[in-house]
């Protein structure tokens, strides 16, 4: 077996990671639980496999065993990330993920001394969830240490995949959340709006509040105790985000959730190819102290699942070569905060 194990590696973003690894002469070994595609998978990138669920513990152990590290690629990762995490525990395998989920980054953040203890290094969110934004979050504490607030954005010029659609489905219900004061707050879906200067040709336009995953990870990172996250939304969009609060009574019905997977699953797909290659994402960010002193920077990155591949796996190439800090960790606690600026194409420039 491989030192790198790949799990859902045949979704849309596990696919285009082990296609790059391979590419990198990484060698990962492939793993999900749908034989079909993970076996026309293995056949055309030439790559061991493993055909292995959440629910078998014994052979997940099995699975990990002679592995260095997992990325875990399968999402909704509510789902998917504890098995893995129990396994790695158990079988002393560092542990990373691509997910963006406020929920699965506070109860890994609550497993730090399990990890502590084992060995082992839990590194969530080493995609376009969370790296651009958390390392310029670090950025920002650096430019003012003491600050007490911190308001991140990003605009992205891209569609979403099967499985991060899957995953918002998941969450429909959830609402929005911010930190205050050290602590996550539930707030209503869209309950602030607000005008970010992305910058790069793409000035003053309006974001809105969401549950993205810095709420949790920009203050393990940073210790910034208020934090809000916002996406570049237009006003209709915002709108239609508020209309979701009522019918959350509804959304969180299984047969609605269901239907909404359904419907996922059979009309979508991920951004082809040219997409990827010529479009960009933008993150923004302001930082101020309680004496009103502010630091406002940000970044010009590639097409979001393009950042999420090299982010993926420089993260797993420091893990590989035994950079894997023990214990739970954020991408720019781990690695700093010019992580980021590895990928090729990211430019980072401070306005404030």
């Amino acid at each position: 077996m491989s030192d790198l194990v790949i799990y859902g590696s045949y979704g849309y973003t596990g696919n285009l990671v082990a296609e790059a690894a391979v590419e990198r002469g990484i060698e990962p070994a492939l793993a999900g639980r749908s034989r079909e595609p993970l076996t026309e998978q293995a056949r055309r990138v030439g790559r061991d496999y493993a055909v292995v669920g959440l629910d078998e513990p014994g052979r997940l152990d099995g699975l990990l065993d002679d592995a260095a590290a997992v990325l875990n690629c399968a999402g909704p990762f509510s789902r998917t990330a504890e098995p893995l995490v129990d396994a790695c525990l158990r079988t002393e395998t560092q542990y990373l993920d691509i997910t963006g989920e406020i929920g699965v980054f506070e109860t890994l953040h609550s497993r730090d001394s399990d990890a502590s203890d084992a060995g082992v290094m839990l590194l969530p969110g080493v995609g376009f969830d969370v790296v651009p934004t958390d390392c310029l979050a670090a950025h920002l504490a650096d430019r003012l240490p003491d600050a007490h607030s911190l308001e991140l954005a990003f605009r992205a010029e891209h569609g979403v995949s099967r499985g991060t659609a899957k995953t918002m489905v998941e969450h429909v219900d959830s609402g929005g959340a911010v930190r205050r004061d050290g602590r996550i707050e539930q707030v209503p879906l869209a309950h602030e709006t607000r005008t970010v200067d992305f910058g790069w040709g793409h000035d003053g336009e309006p974001a809105t509040a969401i549950p993205w995953g810095d709420v949790s990870t920009a203050y393990h990172t940073t210790g910034i105790p208020n934090v809000t996250v916002y996406a570049a939304m237009s006003e209709s969009a915002a709108r239609t985000q508020r209309l979701i609060g009522p019918l959350s009574s509804v959304l969180s019905l299984p047969p609605v959730k269901s239907a909404l997977q359904w419907y996922v699953e059979r009309t979508m797909d991920g951004p082809d190819a040219e997409e990827r290659a010529t479009a960009h994402s933008y993150v923004w960010g302001e930082a101020r102290d309680p004496d009103g002193e502010r630091a406002v920077s940000r970044l010009r990155c590639p097409h979001g699942y393009a950042v999420t591949v090299e982010t993926a796996l420089a993260c797993t190439e420091r893990v590989l070569g035994g950079d894997a800090p023990t214990g739970f960790q954020t991408p720019a606690g781990a690695y700093g905060p010019d992580l980021i600026l590895d990928v090729d194409g990211v430019e980072r420039e401070d306005v404030g």
